[in-house]
């Protein structure tokens, strides 16, 4: 049973760097953060939607490739709902510690794009956080702890890594603290287990610390079941009614993933250059739509 599992991590892996992973290996530098732009490729149609709050939210968007396929269309829907102030930095291949201040030698983010130095800066309202939870050797502050050589040493890190942002989120924002919105991640059909437990993690520092979750997982999960992988879900109201994101009307069924890529919710052509995704992908505008939904309800 072991060899399809290692299969599927290694397929996983060339997965990951397709989209984008900053390095091959130390010594290579990260690239530099995309630039926001207030375009983009994927723009949905305008729909009416619930009321912005009284004062547009700054807010700040990190986390890994997931993230990094998403942000373009995220701005858009901040914007246009909430009237957002909006800046992203996300970096394929990354996890949590990459964004820690003090690991700028051995890490995949510059430290002008840490997640503290970030917050000084900009002092948002919110930031946000979405982290697949990277589970292999792709980053190098991880000490090669992965989730296949040393499970239990893989979550005891996550979580002291995590536990490490929040605080130094927290300092950084001083008397204005912005709120973090952990983002739950979607079915894993690899390591399901291991998303459940990132998940878990989440809601657990989110409760501490007087946080917030957006459960963008369970939009492009099966209702029947949140952490059941599927690649295509029956389309909704919004992607019947916008063909482009119901990509099979006729089965009335759209496609979350690529059939070479079941993490990504691209469904371009992964590339070696990290960007963001330039199609109409229902996956992306579904969670985008979740996470601007939560980030509303906390601004009201």
């Amino acid at each position: 049973m072991r060899g399809p599992w290692i299969v599927g991590v290694l397929l996983a892996g060339l997965l990951l760097g397709a989209c984008g992973d900053p390095s091959s290996g130390p010594g290579t530098s990260p690239p530099s953060a995309p630039e926001v732009s207030t375009t983009t490729h994927q723009r949905a149609p305008a729909s009416p939607g619930p009321r912005a709050p009284a004062k547009a939210p700054r807010v700040l968007y990190l986390g890994d490739s997931l993230a990094m396929e998403n942000q373009k269309v995220l701005g858009q829907e901040l914007r246009r709902d909430l009237r957002a102030k909006y800046t992203s930095a996300p970096y394929s291949g990354t996890t949590l510690c990459d964004y820690l201040e003090g690991t700028a030698e051995r890490s995949l983010v510059p430290a002008r794009d840490k997640a503290a130095a970030l917050v000084r800066s900009l002092r948002p309202d919110f930031v946000v956080l979405q982290f697949w939870g990277n589970a292999w050797d792709f980053t190098w502050c991880m000490d090669k702890i992965t989730y296949d050589g040393s499970r239990e040493r893989y979550f005891e890190r996550y979580e002291a890594d995590a536990r490490r942002l929040v605080e130094q989120i927290t300092t950084a924002g001083g008397a204005r603290r912005p709120r973090i919105v952990w983002v739950l991640q979607g079915p894993d059909p690899i390591t399901p287990d291991r998303v459940r437990r990132v998940n878990g993690l989440y809601e657990r520092l989110a409760a501490d610390s007087d946080d917030i979750v957006a459960d963008a997982g369970r939009a492009v999960s099966p209702g029947s079941d949140r952490y059941t992988w599927t690649q295509h879900l029956p389309c909704t109201a919004y992607e019947r009614v916008h063909p482009d994101y119901c990509t099979q009307p006729g089965r009335d069924r759209t496609a979350l993933h690529r059939d070479d890529d079941y993490l990504h919710f691209c469904l371009a052509p992964t590339t070696s250059t990290p960007k963001p995704c330039p199609v109409r992908s229902p996956g992306v505008l579904r969670i985008a739509r979740e996470i601007t939904k939560t980030v509303r309800q906390s601004a009201d």
